[in-house]
């Protein structure tokens, strides 16, 4: 099979490329070069992306012997990740950047450059798995449930999955530093990229405010009392206790939390721990990885990369997704992905758009 292997410059990906070497397909390395203006070099697990990065993925290539390209997919991971990042905060959401980088550059751009060129597929070092069941390709967990990243990987089709590779997802993240550094690959010990590749210093309200600006808001209680002033309501995202700074303590004395952000009126409303639990989820947007499922159907929901799988029942109704879920969850945003498991099978994804809290309906347009 002729594969071309994604080499962000880490460990996983390398590793990747290596076993896709050994197991004897015609393997050509590439390195996207995402940013206009990239970093000579990242500082330990912030960023990637950077000089230093497309300097170890050409290394591990030469050691791997195999050709290496560098593709510059700059201007569309401009237009398609960074720019719907920074309006989704501006209309008070919460996006996942990685997700939508895995949809529309490594698995869209990427892919249909690579089947343009003769390449079957495109492999990269995320952990998960696929299958194929009676000609279709399906989607799992990875065996190492510390580094699964199945949720990040469920806003793919069937189209893309079935010319998808991850060499990694039965393997275990220590056992992959072992065999890179079995293989003399010089980025054995490298850390692991933990932040927004765009956002290398890892200050994602400063780096809105540079792209928004700032504006002046008040910060207001359930009732409607005035607590506190804001400058930028995309400082905040919901869920979040630090940082409120508000000048009126709460009549019982507890933390309180954002419970909602209103770009309209450029408010903040903050309330108590109990206001953010949810039972019910309305999603826009789906994705079906196999295949569309059933009307209704018992499942997991999980809506952050490492979050908990809860319980739900999951159904597919005109336009989106409804989500019951049976064991409550607290801080879900607007703008976040749900993603649908059935035990490891990755059923599918889509976009959160309203929730009901502690029997508050709360919901953003889309």
């Amino acid at each position: 099979m002729k594969v071309l292997a994604a080499m962000s410059g880490g460990v996983d990906s390398a590793v990747a490329a290596a076993r896709l070497v050994e197991a004897g397909h015609d393997v050509t390395g590439v390195h996207l070069a995402l940013s206009r203006n990239p970093r000579s070099h990242r500082e330990g697990s912030r960023g990637c992306c950077s000089l230093e990065d497309s300097f170890d993925a050409r290394r591990a290539a030469d050691r791997l012997g195999i050709p290496f390209y560098v593709w510059d997919f700059s201007d569309r991971f401009v237009a398609e990740v960074i720019d719907p990042f920074i309006a989704e905060y501006r209309a008070g959401r919460t996006p996942n950047p990685c997700l939508r980088c895995n949809e529309r550059i490594k698995f869209a751009a990427l892919l249909e450059r690579g089947l343009d060129f003769g390449y079957d597929a495109v492999a990269t070092g995320h952990y998960a798995r696929t299958k194929v069941v009676d000609g279709v390709t399906k989607l799992y967990r990875s065996v190492d449930p510390g580094k699964d990243q199945s949720y990040v990987l469920a806003v793919l089709n069937q189209d893309q999955l079935s010319h998808s590779l991850f060499p990694l997802g039965n393997s275990l993240k220590m056992n992959v530093r072992q065999e890179a550094a079995a293989l003399g690959l010089s980025v054995a010990d490298k850390p692991d990229s933990n932040d927004i590749c765009f956002i290398p210093d890892g200050d994602t309200p400063g780096w809105l405010s540079e792209k928004i600006g700032s504006a002046d808001g008040e910060i207001r209680d359930e009732s409607g009392a005035l607590v506190g002033h804001h400058n930028g309501y995309h400082h905040f995202t919901i869920g979040q206790r630090r940082g409120l700074r508000l000048g009126v303590p709460a009549p019982d004395g507890k933390p309180r939390y954002v419970l909602d952000i209103e770009p309209v009126n450029n408010t903040v409303v903050v309330g108590g721990a109990e206001g953010l639990t949810v039972h019910h989820i309305e999603a826009i947007r789906p994705v079906w990885c196999s295949s569309e499922p059933v009307e209704t159907w018992h499942g997991q929901a999980q809506v952050r990369a490492h979050g908990d799988p809860v319980p739900a029942i999951i159904s597919a109704v005109p336009g989106g997704v409804a989500v019951e879920l049976e064991d409550s969850l607290r801080g879900v945003a607007p703008g976040q992905a749900a993603v649908f498991y059935d035990g490891d099978l990755v059923v599918g994804s889509a976009t959160i758009c309203g929730t009901d809290r502690a029997g508050v309906k709360a919901e953003q347009a889309a």
